[in-house]
């Protein structure tokens, strides 16, 4: 099998384990047995338990922002960009429940190197959302727009947490109630 396949195989198994079992009861030696390779190849791809939960954690923030990305391109004007991105978060987290778990549960709990990562993903949204905003109004001010972006990388997070106690809220009906609020500050400034 080809290395990259294999390793994200590896990412595959791990994530699960870790969901099931938590982190610290997930165990190198399952994880190897379940991917079907020898715990040493474990250890020489990620060096260590913990490099493996940071490998997950750096999966799910590229495969993110490329999403949001991908999902952007070609918006018509800032409030679309705004709806695109906010639902491309919301499927995301829908399609990703383990990495979700995972992110929420044991990255910002147990390993100090995971929470780092995890606020590296806020930080990664909220930079894309601020230079989004920015590149539509350039005359807001950068601090504003940080401002902005923290708000909305914030309020998604929190009612993505709610929508985990609600599943008859899907992503697009999250998305309408960001929307409702968020955009009407945002757009009173833009205008």
């Amino acid at each position: 099998m080809p290395k990259a396949q294999r390793k994200a195989q590896m990412l595959d198994v791990a994530e699960t384990v870790f969901a099931e079992r938590g982190y610290l009861a997930a165990s190198m030696d399952e994880i190897a047995e379940r991917v079907g390779v020898s715990k040493p190849m474990l250890y020489e791809y990620y060096g260590s338990k913990e490099g493996l939960l940071i490998g997950c954690i750096h999966r799910a923030r590229t495969e993110l922002l490329e999403r949001t990305q991908q999902a952007i391109a070609g918006a018509d004007g800032p409030e679309e960009v705004l709806r695109r991105g906010l639902l491309a978060f919301f499927e995301f987290i829908a399609g990703h429940k383990q990495s979700w778990s995972l992110l929420r549960h044991e990255a910002a709990i147990t390993v100090p190197s995971a929470v780092e990562e995890v606020e590296g993903i806020r930080r990664q949204q909220t930079d894309l959302i601020a230079a989004v905003l920015l590149a539509f109004a350039p005359d807001v001010d950068a601090v504003e727009a940080e401002a902005f972006a923290e708000i909305v990388v914030g309020s998604t997070e929190r009612l993505a947490l709610w929508c985990e106690r609600r599943p008859d809220i899907g992503p697009e009906r999250a998305t309408r109630y960001v929307m409702d609020v968020v955009w009407r500050g945002v757009a009173a400034r833009l205008g």
